[in-house]
This record gives structure tokens, sequence and C-alpha cells, in this order.
């Protein structure tokens, strides 16, 4: 982020993760008067009786203090419950791959974190996210973070245009590496921490317990597609596209993969070789398609068709994407070459250059044209019997 030239009041989302406290950090320096708030949204003990919650906020509070601001807390679990985890649990029990990182951006931390953070009469929120914001233009865009390797955009996916116009993001031109770098020459105590991974409100359970916490998983067969029954799976929600550990299975061969979901029958469906045919497949259908700028979907919503790119995943490159808008209100996306592992219930989010232009969340893929053919030899054997 360049330095800005104005003083401005600026409350810091701060994780007590390292990103967050970089960020305060440099807007400290740079003469902005800087609020840290520490967002709680859930709860999670570790096996010595110790929230994690609330080891998160002692870090951010110790940073706080180390650069000379001051803090607060706020807790917004209950709107997370209801805007993130309620939606997680809905998607796992349709057998879909939920990611509740974009909704959490999309409806806590800039939507009613946001509203929550201008009441203490900021003129900005920033946050440690690694992200850009162009403002070369009349509306501010979401742009890719200098560091590829650690841009978060995909995540940002379903931010406003409106929330970006109070937003800053001051790591976004840092490799993460500087980013580590600044805090440990400042002797920050985040500047060892490690970096927090997988879902936001899972902590060090296991993924499994926790669902078995919310969800009654049924059992049902691992079967091949041609019908042939190899095990048994624990429950559909366990299981994602293009898995490989947690299967069970062995013998001799290549390894088994989890090519497809059939929820009518509780069936996990499985092939072996990680570039097995199945797993492919060139075209997906999603909903609840959002733009960032609503000016840059003209073009989708004008001509109904649209070229530019696209990434089913965090960290996947960019790959050319055609979209067309259905009369249904989905849209149809047909990349220019075959995909692995599409996801129900993941999200696809676009792009034109290094700007991120928005996405929409997957609700089914096409069957590659292997998947297709032997099912329909099983459904021929079937109806020959």
């Amino acid at each position: 982020m360049k330095k800005i030239g104005k003083k401005y009041r600026i409350v810091v989302a701060m994780s007590g993760g390292v990103d967050s406290s970089v960020a305060a950090l440099l807007l400290k320096e740079q003469g902005h008067e800087v609020l840290g708030l520490f967002m709680k949204n859930w709860e999670e003990w570790d096996g010595e009786g110790t929230c994690q919650a609330s080891k998160d906020f002692s870090d951010m509070a110790q940073v706080c203090e180390q650069i000379g601001i001051e803090y607060r807390q706020i807790n917004l679990s209950k709107e997370y419950w209801q805007n993130v985890f309620s939606h997680f649990i809905r998607d796992c029990k349709e057998g879909l791959t939920p990611n509740p990182d974009v909704l959490c951006n999309r409806h806590i931390k800039f939507d009613i974190f946001l509203k929550k953070a201008l009441e203490f009469e900021a003129d900005f929120v920033a946050t440690g996210h690694y992200c850009q914001i162009d403002r070369t233009l009349p509306f501010p865009r979401l742009k890719k973070s200098v560091d590829t390797r650690k841009d978060q955009s995909y995540f940002l996916q379903g931010v406003t245009e409106k929330a970006l116009e109070k937003t800053l993001f001051p790591i976004g031109h840092l490799p993460k590496s500087e980013v580590r770098k600044i805090a440990q020459n400042h002797r920050l105590i985040t500047g060892d921490k490690k970096d927090s991974t997988g879902i936001c409100f899972v902590g060090k359970r296991a993924f499994g317990e926790l669902l078995g916490d919310y969800l009654h998983p049924q059992p049902g067969s691992i079967k091949t597609l041609t019908g042939k029954r190899v095990g048994e799976h624990r429950g559909l929600s366990f299981y994602t596209m293009g898995q490989r550990r947690g299967l069970g299975l062995g013998g001799e061969g290549e390894a088994w993969f989890v090519v497809d979901k059939d929820i009518n029958s509780n069936t996990l469906l499985v092939e072996r070789g990680e570039n097995h045919p199945a797993l492919y497949t060139d075209r997906l259908w999603a909903k609840e398609l959002s733009w960032i700028n609503p000016r840059s979907g003209q073009h989708f919503l004008t001509d109904q068709s649209y070229s530019l790119k696209a990434k089913i995943r965090y960290r996947q490159r960019d790959q050319d994407c055609h979209l067309t808008l259905l009369e249904s209100g989905e849209i149809e996306a047909h990349f220019s070459h075959p995909q692995r592992g599409i996801a129900p219930g993941q999200y696809i989010c676009f792009y034109e250059g290094d700007i991120c232009l928005g996405g929409a969340k997957i609700l089914r893929r096409e069957k590659s044209f292997y998947h297709r053919a032997q099912i329909g030899r099983e459904q021929n054997a079937i109806s020959n019997l």
C-alpha cells in the first residue's frame, strides 16, 4: 500500500497473527491514528483447557502495546453462526464441499465487522489480507497481491465495491518473507508465529470430529464407476472430489481417488490413478453470481456471454474460460482445458488480468466422457438382466 498523504483514523482487523500485526504497524509508522479490533467468531478449546480465541487476543493485545495503539474486542459469534456456520453445515449435509472463508469475508469481515468498525468513527478499515486495491478508476477494484503465492483475492470474490471504498490492504504490496522480516525486526511477538491454515473455525480439532458433533453421517458403499463395491465410507460429507487420503482403500495398483458422489444412493465413487479421466471435465454450472464492480459485469449481463480468466480453487493458476448466462439465472462456465477435481459447493472466481471481478458458487459439473460412458455401460448391463 502506498503511503497516504493525509492522516486518518483507521481500525485494523487484528487476528493475533503476523499479517494483521504488520498491517497495523505500517499504518502506525505512517502517522495514522490506529485502533486494533479483535473479532471473536468462534470458541475453540485445546486439550489443556485453553481457548484459542483467548490466546490469539492475548497475542494481539501484546502487539498493540508494543507498537503503541489502542485495542478492543467485539464478539460476532452469533452473526458468524447465522451467516457462515449454518450454511457450512447445510452444504455438508447435501454432500457438497463448502468454503466458509468466502462467506466469512462477504458477510462478516467486510460487512458486519466493517459496519461495527466504522462506529468507532474510522475513516478506513484495514486487514492483513494479501490483496491490493486499484483506485485508478472512479471506483475501487480488487487487485491481486504482489506475492502471487499468497494472493487471497479468491477468498474476497464476494466483497462489494462499497466495502472496498472503506478498506485498506497495507501489506498487499509486500511478499510474505518481507512481512515476516518486518515483524521480526520490530520484535513483535507474532514475528515467528505460524500461519493459521485450514478452515477458519476448526482450530486444532480434527475436521471429522467437528463434523461429527453437528451432523449424523450415514455410512454407505464405496464403488467404482462400473458398480464394483470396494469398501465403505463414513458419510459423504467427509469426502471431496479428487481426495486420496482417508479412503481406507488399498490393494495392488495405483492409489484410489474420489471421482464423484451419488447422493441419492449414498455412494462414494472412486477410481484408481491421480490423473484418471473421470476426475477431469471442462464445464460447470454455478449460482449466486456476484460482481465486485457491477460495471465489470455489464459485458456479461448485456451480451450474456463473456470470455475471461477463472479458477476453481485457491492458488490455482488462472484458466481461460467462457461464461454464459442462462435463463434460469445460473451461469455456465466452459474452460479451454479440462479442470481436475471440480467440487460442487466450492467457488469459481473470475479475473481480468490482475483484477478480481467476482465469483459464483459451483452447483454441479459436467461428467467426463469416460464417466458418462462407464455409467451408461452399467445401466445397460442392469437393463439386460
